[in-house]
């Protein structure tokens, strides 16, 4: 049997975190941002209301500060190692997340077959925001219907991995979902949970098997 494994990345792949949490440290507006990320959360402020709000905090934003946002994340440990494992078994990974596309992308280095995520104009900015490219939670099973028409599978070949309420429309659209580190708007959603730090141990709940750990 051929799946999909469709995985979210804001507090999925990346513990306790997000990308545009990440980001704003290196611009020094992590109160900022923290105050827009309590509005998304808690009071419906729309992905695309964000998007622009933050594009503001960021217009200083520079490639090598997108490359330290990246590389000095909270990522889940095992990452690299599941996707080769996935990709052996003849299976297929992607990752769609609401962050922006410039910062999702650098994880098909990491051996996603795709990876989607909100289209923002390129680093340096010097065009705005596009409100109609930025993904809500409706856009995570379109855009896994269309990797399952390229893949040649179906809803009922997928596993979601997510952790929050823009990972439950996908969670109800699948028959396999795995909440990791998740709070209460999927947790009750999901097929299966884990907490930890490591993708390996979330991934052996669905494959029964359980990948070595390389010392890092």
């Amino acid at each position: 049997m051929t799946r999909l494994h469709l995985f979210d990345l804001d507090g999925t792949l990346m513990r306790g975190s997000a990308a545009a949490v990440e980001i704003s440290r290196q611009l020094g507006v992590s109160a900022e941002i923290a105050e827009l990320e309590r509005d998304f959360l808690l009071h419906g402020l729309a992905p695309d209301e964000f998007a622009v709000r933050a594009r503001a905090l960021w217009s200083q934003l520079t490639q090598a500060q997108v490359t330290a946002a990246f590389e000095g994340a909270p990522w889940l440990s095992g990452i690299e190692e599941v996707w080769a494992d996935i990709r052996s078994r003849g299976e297929y990974c992607a990752v769609i997340s609401l962050s922006p596309d410039f910062y999702v992308e650098r994880l098909l280095a990491w051996g996603a077959h795709a990876a989607h995520g909100s289209r923002w104009p390129a680093v340096p900015f010097l065009e705005p925001v596009e409100r109609a490219g930025i993904l809500n939670a409706s856009a995570k099973v379109r855009i896994a219907d269309r990797l399952c028409e390229e893949f040649g599978l179906g809803r009922r070949d997928c596993v979601a991995y997510g952790d929050s309420m823009s990972d439950a429309e996908i969670f109800a659209a699948v028959p396999l979902s795995v909440a990791v580190n998740a709070d209460h708007h999927v947790s009750d959603l999901a097929v299966l949970a884990y907490r930890g730090g490591d993708l390996r141990e979330a991934y052996a709940l669905v494959t029964n098997e359980v990948l070595p750990v390389i010392p890092e």
